[in-house]
Parts: structure tokens; sequence; C-alpha cells
């Protein structure tokens, strides 16, 4: 950590329902650049994982911790999104599209001494289909994987697909090790440059550098993840010189004031997560599409992300943001038209509908859904939210129960349209029965034709308002001047912390 004296002496607002006390915090101290700080960082976040086992536990919580610092997989996404090599140094593909050949990197070990070898490969595609909870889909065209050699591991799958390898930067591509699963949800044991040495919940989660990791060494030995119930711990800690870093920082109102201060440095990146007002597609009301489509044309979403979120992020029309390839923009389906959408809500037989909204207890889903029960409540729909803590409430009742009507959440996967809207038993509800053939043909055809299909699923899903997407959330960094290597797009869950430094 690096405490410096900074002084807090502005009040603030997120969206109308946050305010800091004008206060003084932080004590005259030496900056990070010292010997004593070179190899130490402690990040402030919120959402605090509530377990280590991401085979089946949803949300983001858990890979932004483990993925890419202690687990690793054959592949991972730079951060301009592309694949990279990691655990695989190379790979081939068949004539077909069929069969994935891997020359795996030499003198990988596991944080418990194992060697990574071709077995683990094989080991942990093809336990996906029988131990885990979530995800499976996405391994679904796994036919088998042979082991070659040690360093050489062929992935055969039942026919081509234009997304499986991308899947595999993702967490169902994450290695294990068959001696290392015994305690997944405490102790998580990969080949990454880390390891998890200490976790108090509800404060903070330690991870130690690995002297024997494979790869680069990473300069910084010691990280402290400290969870934050509320913004206005987190920025007074940031102020305090408590945290050296606030990753997705959640108070853009204080924006301006942090670029201010020299101390502090203000990153704004780029995310693939969409703020997604889910619309349970199986329940009454939503289960009538003019109701759905009644909503999107109930709100004003350049004016939610502006109340809400001061104006930070994109907006976007369906669930794809700008960087897919298959993105295109579809604002204009659904522009704020409240008169058009009392007329849907009247044709449905619903007007002075109630209903009930699941709000987790996020700083942005707390600011978004104030806005939207007032935007909602102009069209004749009274919205009474219902807090849910977050993630074991809201994962409980909402993602796993499918026990609600309408909720909000940022929805961080990369590429995340299918997992989302192509499976009916998912959360959302959405009969997919239109867009699976589709889906199928694209993903089995030429890299065109999987554009093209995949714009033509974002279309439709999009015009029946499967669930509304608000806006592209930002990726807002505030950090130590000082530190250098933070990765400030988030082309996924994780939180990479191996490139981070101290100047």
């Amino acid at each position: 950590m690096s405490p410096t004296t900074r002084t807090l002496a502005a009040t603030a607002a997120v969206g109308g329902l946050l305010a800091l006390t004008a206060c003084t915090a932080g004590a005259t101290a030496s900056s990070p650049s010292g010997d004593a700080h070179d190899a130490s960082v402690t990040i402030g976040l919120t959402g605090e994982p509530v377990n280590f086992d991401l085979t089946t536990t949803a949300g983001s919580a858990i890979p932004q911790v483990l993925m890419n610092n202690v687990y690793e997989g054959l592949v991972a996404l730079d951060q301009d999104g592309e694949l990279q090599p990691k655990l695989a140094e190379s790979w081939t593909v068949s004539d077909d599209g069929t069969t994935y050949d891997f020359v795996l990197e030499e003198g990988v070990t596991f944080a418990n001494g194992e060697e990574f070898t071709a077995d683990d490969v094989k080991f942990s595609l093809e336990r996906i289909a029988t131990d885990w909870a979530i995800n499976q889909g996405k391994m679904a065209l796994l036919d088998h994987v042979e082991v070659v050699s040690p360093t050489e591991a062929r992935v055969v799958l039942s026919k081509p697909s234009n997304i499986w390898l991308y899947d595999m930067a993702g967490t169902v591509g994450l290695m294990f090790d068959a001696s290392g699963i015994g305690d997944l949800a405490n102790t998580p044991v990969g080949t990454g440059p880390y390891t998890v040495t200490e976790r108090v919940t509800g404060d903070h989660i330690s991870l130690a550098a690995r002297e024997d990791y494979w790869g680069e060494a990473p300069a910084i030995t010691d990280v402290d993840l400290r969870y934050f119930a509320d913004v206005v711990a987190s920025t007074n800690a940031l102020r305090a010189g408590d945290v050296d870093m606030l990753y997705n920082m959640q108070a853009p109102d204080l924006i301006p004031q942090f670029e201010a201060d020299d101390e502090l440095q203000v990153i704004q990146g780029s995310s693939n997560g969409e703020i997604l007002l889910s619309m349970n597609n199986k329940v009454a009301p939503f289960d009538d599409v003019r109701v759905r489509q009644a909503i999107a044309y109930a709100l004003d979403r350049q004016a939610i992300m502006d109340a809400a979120w001061a104006g930070y992020g994109e907006s976007i029309g369906a669930m794809v943001p700008p960087t897919d390839p298959y993105y295109e923009d579809l604002n204009d389906l659904y522009p704020y038209d409240p008169e058009k959408a009392q007329d849907l809500l009247a044709e449905a037989g619903v007007e002075d509908l109630e209903i009930t909204f699941d709000v987790p207890t996020r700083p942005y889903a707390t600011a978004v859904s104030e806005v939207v029960v007032s935007q909602l409540a102009e069209v004749g729909v009274t919205a009474t939210i219902a807090s849910d803590e977050f993630p074991a409430v809201w994962l409980d009742k909402v993602f796993t129960k499918h026990d609600y009507q309408m909720s909000v959440i940022l929805a961080v996967e990369a590429r995340d349209l299918l997992a989302t809207f192509n499976n009916p038993d998912y959360y959302i509800g959405y009969d997919n029965s239109e867009i699976a053939p589709i889906v199928a043909a694209a993903d089995a055809g030429s890299e065109e034709e999987w554009v093209d299909g995949m714009k033509e699923v974002a279309e439709i899903t999009a015009t029946d308002v499967a669930s509304l997407p608000l806006f592209l959330f930002p990726n807002i960094v505030v950090a130590d001047a000082q530190l250098d290597g933070i990765a400030g797009n988030a082309v996924t869950e994780s939180l990479v912390l191996s490139g981070l430094r101290w100047d």
C-alpha cells in the first residue's frame, strides 16, 4: 500500500443516491516507489465471491480473482480481445474444422508441484460434461481428447465451430490437476503466477506470487483484494491510501475530482459488460412480447446512463458490444416513445401494471433501478424494488431459481449473446426455437456465415426484447499515479494482476 495525504473536501453523488461527507483522511507517508512497497499492491473491489469453485458457482466474482492469476487455459485473450497462446505454445486446425492439435508449453507445473501435461488437458475438458454445474453447453461439441504425447493434446469436436476456441479463452478452458480438485471452493490449484494465501470473508483475499511459476515472474509478489460494501467506503479508502487502486470504480460522478488529483490516475477502459434489464420471459407479464416491447419504448436509455452513471458508458441496441465482429447499431429499434409504450400495454391488456423489480445490492444496479422505476411510472407501470443481497441472495433467487419478474445485472462475460438467449432454461427463459437453427448453421459455417448469422440472431433477440441492454458499462480504474501495467480494458471477467508494477 502507499498511503499519502489527501483531502476529501467536496460532496458528490451517484445517481442522486450516494453522498460523501467532507472529511480529511490519511497521513503523511512515503510513496510506493520505496522498497517497502515495490512488491505489494492493494486493490479495492465490490462483489466478493461466495467461494472459489467456478465450476459450480455462477457470477463474475470468482473468475475476476482466479482466471489468468491462479488458473490458466491453453489460450487467452489480449487487451484487444484477440486470441493468444498461453499453456499451448501453438495449435493447428484440421481442414474440416473439427480437430485441434495443441503443442503445450514444457516445464509447466501446478501450484501443488504436479507437472502439467496433455493428460490434464484431457481431464479438464472432458470433466466439464459430468462435473460442472454451469457452462456445460460451451463444451457440448467436444467429442473426445487424445493424449498424443505429454506435450501434445488432440481435441476432437463433433462438428466444426467458429466459437469453440474463443470459448476456450474463458472459464471452460481453464486447466485443472486431477489431484488438486478436492476442495475447489476453498483451495484452488492452478498453473498461474499466483496462489491464494488467505481469505477473510467480508474483507479481503490475499494472493502471493509463485516462485516456481513457469512464465515471466510478476513484479508484484503480494496482492490484497479488499472488498467494500459501498462506494463511500471504497473511495474513502483510496483517498486515505488504504488501497492503491479501485478497479471498475463505481462512483462516476467523482471522476473529475480524481482527474484533478496529481497523485492519482484515471483510466477509462472499454468492457464487454452490458447493463441488462432482465425480464423473465417465462412468467407474466413478460411472457407477452408486447409487454417487453412496451418496456423498451418506455425507457430513455441515454437519460438512464446520464442520470445513473454520469453519462459514462455507450448506448447499445443489442447484447453485442462494438468490439464483436457481428456488431450492428440497433439503437433505433426502440426509440424512447412513452405513447407507443402505453398503446402496447393497452393492447396486451395490462394497463396499470404492477411488477416486482429484484435489484442486486451493487452500486450500478441501485443507481439504474431508481431511474428505471421513475420512467416506468410515467407510462403507468408500478415497479416495486426488492433489494437482493449480491451475490448470495440474487444468485440463488434470480439466477438459480428464476423466482423473479424483472431484474438488472451487469453481464460481463465476453460474447454472451448466445449464453443469455440460446438456452430456454437460462434464467432469462427466452424461447430460442427461432434462433437455434440459425446459430447452429452459423457456427458450423464459414467465418462470413458466422458473422452474418450472428447479426441475424442479434436483431431477432433485440426485436423480441428478450431482455433489454440499457448501456455498455465502462471500465473505470482509479489508481496511484505510480502504479503501472494496469489492464484498463475488461475483455473478460478476469482482473489480470501479472502486469502490475510500481514505477
